[in-house]
């Protein structure tokens, strides 16, 4: 744990990709437990964010420290901190040449966490969690978008991570399908999983954060708890953006 009592401590962060300014001078707590929700337009820098957090883009300038890990100081393990983040994308990542079970238990044994046959007790445990047990054999092509993300969350919570990253996870999805994505991430917060997630579900940011973080070109424009920015928005940018998709 950091010393100053947060999961995750992001401070004056800057993510340039050639000339462009996709993140300008982000600072972030966020504590043990809490679910962030980042909101905003296309290009804000949302997914750039959530991606510096695990490293999957290198910070131009400040510093993240993640469990008291600093992980913009290139001497850090960032594999070894990557283990305790569950991270879940938009488009699933599943391995199509491999079944469900060998798609989740691929991870903790290849990385020696487990072995093989803990490891599958564990993802069955998880797809009995996510209601899909009987499809542990079963293929990617064989699934609903629904069903794969599904997958991909009970594979990221296999390496029993402390903190999960969620970027859109259902916005690839038919919007029949969204729901049954959503309750498996309203449990995961109920249980009190550290979360921080990217989404345009803004019924599951009023349901289910703690606070919302309205982003726009780079920047964090306004925060605070869901009714605050939701209901009672204060900055003329994200009131304008609300008016667009309430």
């Amino acid at each position: 744990m950091a010393d100053n009592g947060y999961k995750i401590h992001v401070a004056n962060l800057k993510k340039n990709f050639g000339k462009l300014e996709v993140l300008r001078d982000i600072s972030l707590d966020v504590q043990e437990g809490e679910v962030v929700v980042l909101i905003g337009p296309s290009g804000s820098g949302k997914s750039t964010l959530l991606r510096c957090l695990n490293q999957l883009e290198t910070a131009t300038g400040g510093q993240i420290v993640i469990d008291g890990h600093d992980v913009t100081d290139k001497h850090t393990d960032i594999n070894k901190v990557r283990q305790n983040i569950g991270m879940v994308f938009q488009h699933f990542n599943l391995f199509n040449h491999l079944n469900v079970m060998d798609n989740m238990t691929l991870a903790p044994v290849h990385l020696k966490i487990m072995k093989k046959e803990q490891a599958r007790e564990e993802a069955l445990k998880l797809l009995r969690r996510v209601g899909l047990e009987d499809k542990a054999e079963a293929y990617p092509s064989q699934l609903s978008g629904g069903q794969k993300q599904r997958v991909a969350i009970a594979r990221a919570l296999e390496m029993k991570p402390d903190i999960m990253l969620f970027d859109e996870p259902t916005s690839a999805l038919d919007p029949e399908m969204v729901g049954e994505v959503l309750a498996v991430m309203k449990e995961l917060a109920r249980e009190g999983m550290t979360m921080v997630v990217v989404t345009h579900e803004i019924g599951f940011a009023r349901e289910v954060a703690n606070r919302v973080i309205f982003m726009e070109g780079g920047y964090i424009v306004e925060q605070g708890t869901p009714d605050e920015v939701l209901l009672h928005p204060k900055e003329p940018r994200t009131i304008d953006f609300l008016s667009k998709v309430l």
